[in-house]
């Protein structure tokens, strides 16, 4: 009994000494860490100032942080494009520095990142990542500004007779293999119009009896000689000086020709 009671009294003080520091305080019970992600305030974007600033639902007016002001040349694209992607949409806000903000899209995409990768603006105050390998590429690729060659002082110079209006765009139109009854096609639309197309419907007639059977990188409509050509959800943005191409394979009794006029979006357009 006397054993038994020794024993006892020794697994007492193991188990005390396993669960208490050398000061006598216990062991604070183990704490599970558990980190809550708080979302994004979402608002919505209720006018656009310019090409990166705007004004949200609450009034509030805010800088988009880490874009650089677009030069006066290339601000007018900047305001379309911004209009385009941010006006009436629901934006999640995030605040970077005072009076500047993150804005990101409902699909997840990060606004500033979208403006640089399509050449709409410069990057500022960034050192290095995705937004200044999107710079690099945009570039490189000579996309939006980097296409353009307008110094902010140029100021055209009067004339006393109007021009005509250039074509804000051209098409070209290449066959890319013909066979008996048959031919394939390309067509590409560049948009030179100076400022962002949103959306696009190129129209053509045949002259010589062809249809058209199938086609990729849009959507295809004919009645008679008559075709219409309407984008694709990933190709609708044709940004400045940009292209955007589909192809064809139709039908025809006998050789096939280039159409001889183009339109997209209702006005007429050269041909390349």
């Amino acid at each position: 009994m006397a054993a038994r009671k020794h024993l006892v009294v020794l697994l007492t003080l193991l188990v005390a000494g396993c669960t208490a520091t050398q000061d006598g305080r216990p062991f604070p019970a183990p704490r599970v860490s558990s980190s809550t992600v708080e979302k994004e305030p979402s608002t919505k974007v209720r006018a656009v100032v310019d090409g990166r600033t705007v004004e949200l639902a609450d009034g509030t007016r805010a800088r988009i942080a880490r874009l650089a002001e677009p030069p006066a040349c290339a601000a007018p694209a900047a305001l379309d494009f911004a209009t385009k992607a941010l006006l009436d949409k629901e934006v999640r806000v995030s605040s970077i520095t005072p009076g500047e903000v993150s804005l990101t899209l409902p699909d997840g995409t990060d606004y500033a990142l979208l403006a640089v990768q399509y050449g709409i603006l410069r990057t500022a105050g960034v050192d290095g990542g995705p937004l200044v390998e999107a710079e690099s590429k945009a570039s490189k690729a000579k996309l939006g500004l980097w296409a353009q060659d307008c110094p902010a002082s140029a100021v055209p110079p009067p004339s006393s007779t109007a021009a005509t209006p250039a074509a804000p765009c051209v098409v070209v139109y290449r066959i890319t293999g013909q066979w008996p009854g048959a031919f394939q096609g390309e067509v590409t639309i560049r948009n030179v119009s100076g400022a962002l197309v949103q959306g696009w419907t190129v129209r053509w007639r045949f002259a010589g009896g062809e249809t058209v059977t199938q086609l990729w990188n849009g959507t295809v409509a004919q009645s008679g000689a008559d075709v219409s050509v309407t984008n694709a959800d990933y190709n609708a943005l044709i940004v400045t000086d940009g292209s955007v191409s589909f192809g064809f394979n139709g039908s025809i009794t006998g050789p096939s020709s280039p159409p001889t006029s183009f339109s997209v979006n209702g006005a007429a357009c050269t041909t390349g």
